[in-house]
Protein backbone atom coordinates (compact mmCIF):
# COMPACT_ATOMS: atom_id res chain seq x y z
CA UNK A 1 0.00 0.00 0.00
CA UNK A 2 1.38 3.42 -1.00
CA UNK A 3 1.97 5.80 1.90
CA UNK A 4 -0.03 9.02 1.82
CA UNK A 5 2.31 11.95 1.16
CA UNK A 6 1.58 14.92 3.41
CA UNK A 7 2.04 18.43 2.06
CA UNK A 8 3.93 21.16 3.88
CA UNK A 9 0.84 22.53 5.60
CA UNK A 10 -0.15 19.08 6.91
CA UNK A 11 3.37 18.48 8.24
CA UNK A 12 3.38 21.87 9.98
CA UNK A 13 -0.07 21.33 11.50
CA UNK A 14 0.71 17.86 12.83
CA UNK A 15 4.07 18.99 14.20
CA UNK A 16 2.25 21.78 16.01
CA UNK A 17 -0.28 19.26 17.36
CA UNK A 18 2.48 17.06 18.80
CA UNK A 19 4.35 20.06 20.20
CA UNK A 20 1.05 21.17 21.72
CA UNK A 21 0.83 17.83 23.52
CA UNK A 22 4.32 18.38 24.93
CA UNK A 23 3.40 21.93 25.99
CA UNK A 24 0.31 20.69 27.80
CA UNK A 25 2.46 18.16 29.64
CA UNK A 26 4.89 20.92 30.59
CA UNK A 27 2.06 23.17 31.73
CA UNK A 28 0.89 20.39 34.03
CA UNK A 29 4.36 20.13 35.59
CA UNK A 30 4.47 23.90 36.11
CA UNK A 31 1.02 24.18 37.67
CA UNK A 32 0.97 20.96 39.67
CA UNK A 33 4.60 20.69 40.85
CA UNK A 34 5.07 21.07 44.59
CA UNK A 35 8.70 22.24 44.71
CA UNK A 36 10.02 25.65 43.74
CA UNK A 37 12.32 23.90 41.28
CA UNK A 38 9.20 23.14 39.24
CA UNK A 39 6.58 25.76 40.04
CA UNK A 40 8.93 28.77 40.17
CA UNK A 41 12.08 27.87 38.24
CA UNK A 42 10.57 25.55 35.61
CA UNK A 43 13.45 23.02 35.72
CA UNK A 44 11.57 20.30 33.87
CA UNK A 45 10.95 18.98 30.36
CA UNK A 46 8.35 17.03 28.42
CA UNK A 47 8.76 15.24 25.12
CA UNK A 48 7.42 12.53 22.84
CA UNK A 49 9.48 9.59 21.57
CA UNK A 50 8.46 7.19 18.82
CA UNK A 51 7.96 3.48 19.46
CA UNK A 52 11.41 2.84 17.97
CA UNK A 53 12.95 5.36 20.38
CA UNK A 54 13.41 8.45 18.22
CA UNK A 55 12.85 11.95 19.60
CA UNK A 56 9.85 13.47 17.82
CA UNK A 57 8.75 16.58 19.74
CA UNK A 58 10.11 18.45 22.75
CA UNK A 59 8.48 21.85 23.03
CA UNK A 60 10.07 24.42 25.38
CA UNK A 61 12.24 21.81 27.08
CA UNK A 62 15.71 22.16 28.56
CA UNK A 63 18.29 21.01 25.98
CA UNK A 64 20.23 18.86 28.46
CA UNK A 65 17.04 16.94 29.29
CA UNK A 66 15.85 15.99 25.83
CA UNK A 67 18.28 16.12 22.89
CA UNK A 68 19.62 12.72 23.90
CA UNK A 69 18.37 10.74 26.87
CA UNK A 70 14.67 10.19 26.20
CA UNK A 71 15.72 7.92 23.33
CA UNK A 72 18.15 6.00 25.54
CA UNK A 73 15.69 5.78 28.45
CA UNK A 74 12.93 4.50 26.18
CA UNK A 75 15.32 1.84 24.89
CA UNK A 76 16.10 0.79 28.47
CA UNK A 77 12.37 0.61 29.19
CA UNK A 78 11.91 -1.76 26.25
CA UNK A 79 14.94 -3.85 27.20
CA UNK A 80 13.75 -4.32 30.79
CA UNK A 81 10.03 -4.56 29.97
CA UNK A 82 9.52 -6.00 26.47
CA UNK A 83 5.78 -6.55 27.03
CA UNK A 84 4.09 -3.20 27.49
CA UNK A 85 0.43 -2.61 28.30
CA UNK A 86 -1.79 0.42 28.42
CA UNK A 87 -1.66 1.88 31.92
CA UNK A 88 2.04 1.09 32.46
CA UNK A 89 4.43 3.78 33.67
CA UNK A 90 8.09 3.62 34.64
CA UNK A 91 10.23 5.68 37.02
CA UNK A 92 13.70 6.32 35.63
CA UNK A 93 16.70 8.27 36.88
CA UNK A 94 19.66 5.98 36.17
CA UNK A 95 22.57 7.75 34.44
CA UNK A 96 23.83 4.29 33.42
CA UNK A 97 20.65 3.59 31.45
CA UNK A 98 20.02 6.84 29.63
CA UNK A 99 18.98 9.44 32.19
CA UNK A 100 20.81 12.74 32.43
CA UNK A 101 21.66 12.51 36.15
CA UNK A 102 19.99 10.95 39.20
CA UNK A 103 18.24 14.17 40.26
CA UNK A 104 16.17 14.22 37.07
CA UNK A 105 13.35 11.88 38.05
CA UNK A 106 11.52 10.84 34.89
CA UNK A 107 8.22 9.15 34.15
CA UNK A 108 7.99 7.16 30.90
CA UNK A 109 4.53 6.03 29.81
CA UNK A 110 3.99 3.97 26.66
CA UNK A 111 1.09 4.99 24.44
CA UNK A 112 -0.67 1.75 23.47
CA UNK A 113 -3.43 1.55 20.84
CA UNK A 114 -6.63 -0.51 21.14
CA UNK A 115 -4.93 -3.52 19.55
CA UNK A 116 -2.12 -3.47 22.12
CA UNK A 117 0.51 -1.99 19.80
CA UNK A 118 3.10 0.37 21.28
CA UNK A 119 2.93 3.62 19.27
CA UNK A 120 4.79 6.32 21.24
CA UNK A 121 6.35 6.95 24.64
CA UNK A 122 5.62 10.16 26.54
CA UNK A 123 8.38 11.44 28.81
CA UNK A 124 7.96 13.81 31.78
CA UNK A 125 11.25 14.77 33.44
CA UNK A 126 11.49 16.94 36.56
CA UNK A 127 14.62 17.96 38.44
CA UNK A 128 14.16 17.24 42.15
CA UNK A 129 15.19 19.46 45.04
CA UNK A 130 16.18 16.37 47.02
CA UNK A 131 16.63 12.70 46.09
CA UNK A 132 18.12 11.40 49.33
CA UNK A 133 21.78 12.21 48.65
CA UNK A 134 24.23 11.90 51.53
CA UNK A 135 24.51 15.71 51.47
CA UNK A 136 21.52 18.04 51.18
CA UNK A 137 22.01 18.71 47.48
CA UNK A 138 21.29 17.02 44.19
CA UNK A 139 24.68 18.21 42.85
CA UNK A 140 27.23 16.28 44.93
CA UNK A 141 30.31 17.51 43.09
CA UNK A 142 32.88 15.74 45.26
CA UNK A 143 31.15 12.33 45.57
CA UNK A 144 33.79 9.67 44.85
CA UNK A 145 31.14 7.26 43.54
CA UNK A 146 27.40 6.70 43.45
CA UNK A 147 27.51 5.16 46.93
CA UNK A 148 28.97 8.31 48.49
CA UNK A 149 26.50 10.27 46.38
CA UNK A 150 23.74 8.33 48.13
CA UNK A 151 20.84 8.64 45.68
CA UNK A 152 18.21 5.99 45.08
CA UNK A 153 18.66 4.79 41.48
CA UNK A 154 15.65 3.64 39.44
CA UNK A 155 16.56 2.05 36.08
CA UNK A 156 13.15 2.14 34.36
CA UNK A 157 11.37 0.66 37.38
CA UNK A 158 7.68 -0.09 36.86
CA UNK A 159 5.77 2.40 38.97
CA UNK A 160 2.28 1.86 37.51
CA UNK A 161 0.42 -1.06 36.00
CA UNK A 162 -3.14 -0.69 34.74
CA UNK A 163 -2.90 2.92 36.02
CA UNK A 164 -2.37 1.73 39.62
CA UNK A 165 0.69 3.07 41.43
CA UNK A 166 3.19 0.75 43.11
CA UNK A 167 2.94 2.26 46.59
CA UNK A 168 5.91 0.26 47.90
CA UNK A 169 8.26 2.30 45.71
CA UNK A 170 6.61 5.55 46.78
CA UNK A 171 7.11 4.64 50.44
CA UNK A 172 10.79 3.89 49.78
CA UNK A 173 11.23 7.36 48.34
CA UNK A 174 9.32 9.02 51.17
CA UNK A 175 11.55 7.33 53.74
CA UNK A 176 14.77 8.33 51.97
CA UNK A 177 13.98 11.87 50.81
CA UNK A 178 14.26 14.79 53.25
CA UNK A 179 11.06 16.49 52.06
CA UNK A 180 8.72 13.58 51.27
CA UNK A 181 5.55 15.63 50.79
CA UNK A 182 7.33 17.94 48.37
CA UNK A 183 8.78 15.02 46.41
CA UNK A 184 5.44 13.21 46.26
CA UNK A 185 3.76 16.33 44.91
CA UNK A 186 6.34 16.52 42.13
CA UNK A 187 5.99 12.78 41.48
CA UNK A 188 2.22 13.11 41.07
CA UNK A 189 2.75 16.10 38.77
CA UNK A 190 5.00 13.95 36.56
CA UNK A 191 2.44 11.15 36.48
CA UNK A 192 -0.29 13.63 35.63
CA UNK A 193 1.79 15.16 32.84
CA UNK A 194 2.52 11.76 31.33
CA UNK A 195 -1.14 10.72 31.44
CA UNK A 196 -2.21 13.97 29.79
CA UNK A 197 0.30 13.31 27.01
CA UNK A 198 -0.97 9.74 26.59
CA UNK A 199 -4.61 10.88 26.51
CA UNK A 200 -4.04 13.59 23.93
CA UNK A 201 -2.08 11.35 21.57
CA UNK A 202 -4.84 8.72 21.75
CA UNK A 203 -7.38 11.44 20.99
CA UNK A 204 -5.29 12.67 18.06
CA UNK A 205 -5.10 9.13 16.66
CA UNK A 206 -8.87 8.71 17.03
CA UNK A 207 -9.30 11.91 15.07
CA UNK A 208 -6.99 11.23 12.10
CA UNK A 209 -5.85 7.60 12.39
CA UNK A 210 -2.63 5.82 13.29
CA UNK A 211 -1.63 5.39 9.63
CA UNK A 212 -1.67 9.15 9.15
CA UNK A 213 0.42 9.65 12.30
CA UNK A 214 2.91 7.01 11.18
CA UNK A 215 3.22 8.77 7.82
CA UNK A 216 3.74 12.09 9.56
CA UNK A 217 6.54 10.72 11.77
CA UNK A 218 8.50 9.32 8.83
CA UNK A 219 8.04 12.36 6.62
CA UNK A 220 8.64 14.93 9.37
CA UNK A 221 11.90 13.30 10.42
CA UNK A 222 12.99 13.05 6.79
CA UNK A 223 12.16 16.74 6.29
CA UNK A 224 14.14 17.64 9.43
CA UNK A 225 17.12 15.70 8.10
CA UNK A 226 16.97 17.66 4.83
CA UNK A 227 16.90 20.93 6.79
CA UNK A 228 19.99 19.80 8.69
CA UNK A 229 21.77 18.92 5.45
CA UNK A 230 21.03 22.41 4.14
CA UNK A 231 22.34 24.02 7.34
CA UNK A 232 25.58 22.01 7.27
CA UNK A 233 26.08 22.99 3.62
CA UNK A 234 26.50 26.59 4.83
CA UNK A 235 29.54 25.57 6.93
CA UNK A 236 32.94 25.10 5.26
CA UNK A 237 34.29 21.57 5.37
CA UNK A 238 37.20 21.01 7.71
CA UNK A 239 38.44 19.63 11.00
CA UNK A 240 38.98 21.72 14.11
CA UNK A 241 39.98 20.98 17.70
CA UNK A 242 39.15 23.21 20.67
CA UNK A 243 39.53 22.86 24.43
CA UNK A 244 37.72 24.24 27.47
CA UNK A 245 39.05 23.89 31.02
CA UNK A 246 36.96 23.19 34.12
CA UNK A 247 38.46 24.55 37.33
CA UNK A 248 40.14 22.18 39.77
CA UNK A 249 37.93 20.76 42.50
CA UNK A 250 38.62 17.80 44.84
CA UNK A 251 38.97 14.61 42.81
CA UNK A 252 40.33 16.38 39.70
CA UNK A 253 43.85 17.30 38.49
CA UNK A 254 45.46 20.41 39.97
CA UNK A 255 45.49 22.08 36.54
CA UNK A 256 41.77 21.46 36.15
CA UNK A 257 39.89 19.21 33.75
CA UNK A 258 40.89 19.86 30.14
CA UNK A 259 37.99 18.97 27.82
CA UNK A 260 38.67 18.51 24.11
CA UNK A 261 36.19 18.45 21.26
CA UNK A 262 37.34 17.65 17.74
CA UNK A 263 34.77 18.58 15.10
CA UNK A 264 34.87 17.36 11.51
CA UNK A 265 32.48 18.95 9.00
CA UNK A 266 31.76 17.42 5.60
CA UNK A 267 29.59 20.07 3.97
CA UNK A 268 29.24 18.14 0.70
CA UNK A 269 27.91 15.03 2.43
CA UNK A 270 25.95 17.04 4.99
CA UNK A 271 27.57 15.48 8.05
CA UNK A 272 29.20 16.65 11.29
CA UNK A 273 31.25 14.39 13.53
CA UNK A 274 32.11 15.39 17.11
CA UNK A 275 34.85 13.28 18.69
CA UNK A 276 35.00 13.37 22.51
CA UNK A 277 37.12 10.24 22.97
CA UNK A 278 40.40 12.05 23.69
CA UNK A 279 39.33 13.18 27.14
CA UNK A 280 40.30 12.05 30.65
CA UNK A 281 39.01 8.87 32.20
CA UNK A 282 36.17 9.13 34.69
CA UNK A 283 37.32 10.86 37.88
CA UNK A 284 36.49 10.18 41.57
CA UNK A 285 34.03 13.08 41.75
CA UNK A 286 30.51 13.97 40.63
CA UNK A 287 31.50 15.81 37.44
CA UNK A 288 31.42 12.75 35.15
CA UNK A 289 28.93 12.96 32.30
CA UNK A 290 26.28 10.36 31.67
CA UNK A 291 26.07 9.12 28.10
CA UNK A 292 22.94 11.22 27.62
CA UNK A 293 24.69 14.40 28.77
CA UNK A 294 27.84 13.70 26.76
CA UNK A 295 25.83 13.31 23.55
CA UNK A 296 23.54 16.21 24.36
CA UNK A 297 26.27 18.71 25.27
CA UNK A 298 27.95 18.07 21.91
CA UNK A 299 24.62 18.45 20.11
CA UNK A 300 23.97 21.75 21.91
CA UNK A 301 27.32 23.05 20.67
CA UNK A 302 26.37 22.09 17.11
CA UNK A 303 22.86 23.56 17.23
CA UNK A 304 24.18 26.78 18.83
CA UNK A 305 26.42 27.19 15.78
CA UNK A 306 24.05 26.69 12.84
CA UNK A 307 20.72 27.94 11.51
CA UNK A 308 18.40 28.02 14.53
CA UNK A 309 15.39 27.05 12.43
CA UNK A 310 16.51 23.44 12.01
CA UNK A 311 14.07 21.21 13.98
CA UNK A 312 15.64 19.59 17.03
CA UNK A 313 14.62 15.96 16.59
CA UNK A 314 15.91 12.56 15.56
CA UNK A 315 15.76 13.46 11.88
CA UNK A 316 18.29 16.26 12.30
CA UNK A 317 20.37 14.09 14.64
CA UNK A 318 20.97 11.60 11.80
CA UNK A 319 23.48 14.05 10.41
CA UNK A 320 25.54 14.45 13.59
CA UNK A 321 27.71 11.63 14.88
CA UNK A 322 29.07 11.95 18.43
CA UNK A 323 31.96 9.59 19.18
CA UNK A 324 32.22 8.54 22.84
CA UNK A 325 34.47 6.25 24.85
CA UNK A 326 33.49 4.02 27.74
CA UNK A 327 35.00 5.03 31.05
CA UNK A 328 35.58 8.64 29.90
CA UNK A 329 34.54 11.74 31.86
CA UNK A 330 32.82 12.96 28.69
CA UNK A 331 31.72 9.56 27.47
CA UNK A 332 29.91 6.50 28.76
CA UNK A 333 30.28 5.87 32.51
CA UNK A 334 30.21 2.50 34.22
CA UNK A 335 28.44 1.93 37.53
CA UNK A 336 29.33 3.06 40.23
CA UNK A 337 30.81 6.24 38.69
CA UNK A 338 29.16 9.35 40.11
CA UNK A 339 27.34 11.52 37.56
CA UNK A 340 25.76 13.78 40.17
CA UNK A 341 26.58 17.07 38.39
CA UNK A 342 26.43 15.67 34.85
CA UNK A 343 23.93 18.23 33.55
CA UNK A 344 26.03 21.29 34.31
CA UNK A 345 29.77 21.72 34.78
CA UNK A 346 31.63 19.44 32.35
CA UNK A 347 28.62 19.46 30.02
CA UNK A 348 29.12 23.24 29.75
CA UNK A 349 32.76 22.67 28.83
CA UNK A 350 31.94 20.08 26.15
CA UNK A 351 29.42 22.46 24.62
CA UNK A 352 31.90 25.36 24.83
CA UNK A 353 34.70 23.41 23.14
CA UNK A 354 32.37 22.15 20.40
CA UNK A 355 31.01 25.55 19.42
CA UNK A 356 34.47 27.11 19.69
CA UNK A 357 35.83 24.45 17.33
CA UNK A 358 33.10 25.28 14.84
CA UNK A 359 33.81 29.01 15.20
CA UNK A 360 37.44 28.36 14.30
CA UNK A 361 36.43 26.96 10.91
CA UNK A 362 35.15 30.24 9.52
CA UNK A 363 33.75 33.66 10.28
CA UNK A 364 29.98 33.68 10.74
CA UNK A 365 29.50 30.36 12.52
CA UNK A 366 30.01 29.04 16.04
CA UNK A 367 29.55 30.72 19.39
CA UNK A 368 31.70 31.89 22.29
CA UNK A 369 31.95 30.00 25.57
CA UNK A 370 28.98 30.29 27.91
CA UNK A 371 28.87 30.83 31.66
CA UNK A 372 29.95 27.75 33.57
CA UNK A 373 28.91 25.77 36.60
CA UNK A 374 26.55 26.35 39.50
CA UNK A 375 27.36 29.31 41.72
CA UNK A 376 25.71 29.87 45.12
CA UNK A 377 23.00 31.92 43.41
CA UNK A 378 21.90 28.62 41.85
CA UNK A 379 22.69 26.66 45.00
CA UNK A 380 20.57 24.22 46.97
CA UNK A 381 19.42 25.73 50.28
CA UNK A 382 18.26 23.61 53.21
CA UNK A 383 17.57 23.73 56.92
CA UNK A 384 14.63 24.06 59.31
CA UNK A 385 12.21 26.90 58.78
CA UNK A 386 11.50 28.61 62.16
CA UNK A 387 8.15 29.80 60.81
CA UNK A 388 6.84 26.25 60.35
CA UNK A 389 9.22 24.08 62.36
CA UNK A 390 9.63 21.86 59.28
CA UNK A 391 12.65 20.90 57.20
CA UNK A 392 12.97 22.58 53.81
CA UNK A 393 15.20 22.07 50.80
CA UNK A 394 15.07 23.79 47.43
CA UNK A 395 17.35 24.85 44.62
CA UNK A 396 17.46 28.60 44.13
CA UNK A 397 17.41 30.19 40.70
CA UNK A 398 18.26 33.69 41.83
CA UNK A 399 20.12 34.28 38.63
CA UNK A 400 23.02 33.70 36.35
CA UNK A 401 23.83 35.42 33.07
CA UNK A 402 26.50 33.49 31.21
CA UNK A 403 25.37 33.99 27.62
CA UNK A 404 28.12 33.80 25.00
CA UNK A 405 28.02 35.95 21.89
CA UNK A 406 27.04 34.25 18.65
CA UNK A 407 28.24 34.95 15.14
CA UNK A 408 25.23 37.19 14.57
CA UNK A 409 24.01 38.54 17.91
CA UNK A 410 25.04 39.84 21.29
CA UNK A 411 24.56 37.28 24.04
CA UNK A 412 21.29 36.03 25.41
CA UNK A 413 21.92 37.46 28.85
CA UNK A 414 20.05 34.91 31.01
CA UNK A 415 21.38 31.85 29.19
CA UNK A 416 22.80 30.63 32.57
CA UNK A 417 24.63 27.57 31.24
CA UNK A 418 24.65 25.28 28.22
CA UNK A 419 22.22 22.64 29.44
CA UNK A 420 19.70 25.21 30.59
CA UNK A 421 19.75 27.21 27.38
CA UNK A 422 17.99 30.17 29.03
CA UNK A 423 14.75 28.23 29.54
CA UNK A 424 14.51 28.13 33.33
CA UNK A 425 12.71 31.02 34.98
CA UNK A 426 14.63 33.34 37.31
CA UNK A 427 13.25 33.30 40.85
CA UNK A 428 11.29 36.21 42.18
CA UNK A 429 13.13 37.63 45.18
CA UNK A 430 9.83 38.07 47.02
CA UNK A 431 8.73 34.47 46.42
CA UNK A 432 12.09 33.07 47.50
CA UNK A 433 11.86 35.07 50.72
CA UNK A 434 8.30 33.85 51.30
CA UNK A 435 9.08 30.21 50.62
CA UNK A 436 12.43 29.90 52.45
CA UNK A 437 13.70 31.71 55.57
CA UNK A 438 16.18 33.83 53.64
CA UNK A 439 16.64 37.47 52.74
CA UNK A 440 18.10 38.58 49.41
CA UNK A 441 20.24 41.67 50.02
CA UNK A 442 21.11 42.44 46.42
CA UNK A 443 20.97 41.24 42.84
CA UNK A 444 22.77 43.33 40.25
CA UNK A 445 24.67 43.19 36.97
CA UNK A 446 28.36 44.13 37.10
CA UNK A 447 29.73 46.56 34.51
CA UNK A 448 32.89 45.80 32.51
CA UNK A 449 32.49 42.05 32.92
CA UNK A 450 31.09 41.30 29.47
CA UNK A 451 33.13 39.24 27.03
CA UNK A 452 34.24 42.03 24.74
CA UNK A 453 33.87 41.51 21.01
CA UNK A 454 32.35 42.69 17.78
CA UNK A 455 29.37 40.98 19.37
CA UNK A 456 29.57 40.98 23.15
CA UNK A 457 28.96 38.35 25.79
CA UNK A 458 26.79 38.73 28.87
CA UNK A 459 28.08 40.53 31.97
CA UNK A 460 28.43 38.88 35.35
CA UNK A 461 25.71 38.97 37.99
CA UNK A 462 26.23 39.48 41.72
CA UNK A 463 23.74 38.07 44.23
CA UNK A 464 23.90 38.26 48.04
CA UNK A 465 21.57 36.43 50.42
CA UNK A 466 21.49 34.98 53.92
CA UNK A 467 19.23 33.29 56.48
CA UNK A 468 16.53 34.86 58.63
CA UNK A 469 16.06 33.55 62.17
CA UNK A 470 17.90 30.27 61.61
CA UNK A 471 20.91 28.55 60.09
CA UNK A 472 20.91 27.62 56.40
CA UNK A 473 23.13 25.31 54.36
CA UNK A 474 23.95 26.44 50.82
CA UNK A 475 25.39 23.76 48.53
CA UNK A 476 27.02 24.65 45.21
CA UNK A 477 29.47 23.37 42.59
CA UNK A 478 30.94 26.52 41.08
CA UNK A 479 33.18 26.71 38.02
CA UNK A 480 34.79 29.56 36.10
CA UNK A 481 36.74 31.22 38.92
CA UNK A 482 40.09 30.28 37.36
CA UNK A 483 38.93 29.53 33.82
CA UNK A 484 36.36 32.15 32.84
CA UNK A 485 34.33 31.62 29.63
CA UNK A 486 36.52 32.47 26.64
CA UNK A 487 35.70 34.40 23.51
CA UNK A 488 36.22 33.22 19.94
CA UNK A 489 37.68 34.77 16.77
CA UNK A 490 39.38 37.52 18.78
CA UNK A 491 36.63 38.01 21.35
CA UNK A 492 37.46 38.50 25.03
CA UNK A 493 36.64 36.36 28.07
CA UNK A 494 33.55 36.92 30.17
CA UNK A 495 33.79 37.82 33.83
CA UNK A 496 35.05 35.11 36.18
CA UNK A 497 32.96 33.69 39.00
CA UNK A 498 33.67 34.36 42.68
CA UNK A 499 32.01 33.29 45.90
CA UNK A 500 32.64 34.47 49.42
CA UNK A 501 31.03 34.61 52.82
CA UNK A 502 30.24 37.89 54.55
CA UNK A 503 30.37 37.77 58.34
CA UNK A 504 28.12 39.64 60.76
CA UNK A 505 30.67 42.47 60.98
CA UNK A 506 30.97 42.70 57.19
CA UNK A 507 34.29 40.87 56.79
CA UNK A 508 34.61 38.96 53.51
CA UNK A 509 36.06 35.45 53.43
CA UNK A 510 36.67 33.45 50.25
CA UNK A 511 35.07 29.99 50.23
CA UNK A 512 35.79 26.84 48.26
CA UNK A 513 34.19 26.55 44.84
CA UNK A 514 32.49 23.30 45.86
CA UNK A 515 30.98 23.51 49.31
CA UNK A 516 28.06 23.00 51.63
CA UNK A 517 28.34 26.38 53.32
CA UNK A 518 26.70 26.84 56.73
CA UNK A 519 25.33 30.36 57.24
CA UNK A 520 24.26 31.61 60.65
CA UNK A 521 22.02 34.55 61.43
CA UNK A 522 23.52 37.80 60.17
CA UNK A 523 25.88 36.04 57.75
CA UNK A 524 25.46 35.97 53.99
CA UNK A 525 26.95 34.45 50.87
CA UNK A 526 27.94 36.58 47.90
CA UNK A 527 27.91 34.92 44.49
CA UNK A 528 29.40 36.46 41.37
CA UNK A 529 28.42 34.42 38.34
CA UNK A 530 30.34 34.02 35.09
CA UNK A 531 29.76 36.30 32.19
CA UNK A 532 29.97 35.01 28.62
CA UNK A 533 32.67 35.19 25.96
CA UNK A 534 32.69 37.65 23.07
CA UNK A 535 32.71 36.98 19.33
CA UNK A 536 35.15 38.81 17.05
CA UNK A 537 37.55 41.72 17.51
CA UNK A 538 36.10 44.28 19.98
CA UNK A 539 37.49 47.15 17.89
CA UNK A 540 35.19 46.07 15.07
CA UNK A 541 32.10 46.61 17.21
CA UNK A 542 29.66 49.14 15.83
CA UNK A 543 30.40 52.52 17.43
CA UNK A 544 26.73 53.23 18.12
CA UNK A 545 26.41 49.93 19.99
CA UNK A 546 29.41 50.81 22.17
CA UNK A 547 27.91 54.22 22.94
CA UNK A 548 24.62 52.58 23.88
CA UNK A 549 26.44 50.06 26.10
CA UNK A 550 28.08 52.96 27.94
CA UNK A 551 24.83 54.90 28.28
CA UNK A 552 23.06 51.83 29.68
CA UNK A 553 25.87 51.09 32.14
CA UNK A 554 27.17 47.81 30.68
CA UNK A 555 30.56 49.29 29.80
CA UNK A 556 32.53 52.16 31.37
CA UNK A 557 33.94 55.01 29.30
CA UNK A 558 37.46 53.82 30.14
CA UNK A 559 36.75 50.30 28.87
CA UNK A 560 35.06 51.68 25.77
CA UNK A 561 38.24 53.57 24.96
CA UNK A 562 40.85 50.96 25.84
CA UNK A 563 39.07 47.78 24.69
CA UNK A 564 36.70 48.96 21.94
CA UNK A 565 38.67 51.99 20.73
CA UNK A 566 35.69 54.31 21.14
CA UNK A 567 36.31 57.63 22.91
CA UNK A 568 33.17 59.01 24.58
CA UNK A 569 33.18 62.45 26.16
CA UNK A 570 31.92 63.04 29.69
Amino acid sequence: MTEHVLDGAQLAILNNRFEGVARNMANTLLRAGRSGVLNRARDFSACIVTADCQLLAAAESLPIHVLSGPDLMARSMLDFHPELRRGDAFLHNSPYHGCSHPADHTILAPVIDDQGTHRFTVVAKAHQADIGNSLPTTYHGTAKDVYEEGALIFPAVKIQGNYKTQDDIVRMCEMRIRVPEQWKGDFLAMLGAARIGEREILQLAAEIGWDELDAFVRQWLDYSERRMIDAIAEIPSGTSLATSIHDHIPGTPEQGVVIKSEVDVDAKEGRIMVDLRDNPDCLPCGLNLSEACARTSALIGVFNSIDHRVPKNAGAFRRVEVLLRKGCIAGIPDHPTSCSAATTNVADRVCAATQAALAALAEGIGMAEVGAGLSPSSGVVSGHDPRTGKAFINQLFLGGTGGGATAHNDAWMTYLHAGNGGLCFIDSVELDELCQPIRVMSRKLLPDTEGAGRLRGAPSLEVEFGPVGCEVDVAFVSDGTVNAPLGVRGGGAGGASRQYKRSVDGEEQAVDQVSVLRLKGGESVVAVTCGGGGYGDPRERDREKVIRDVEEGWVSRERAATVYGVEIGA
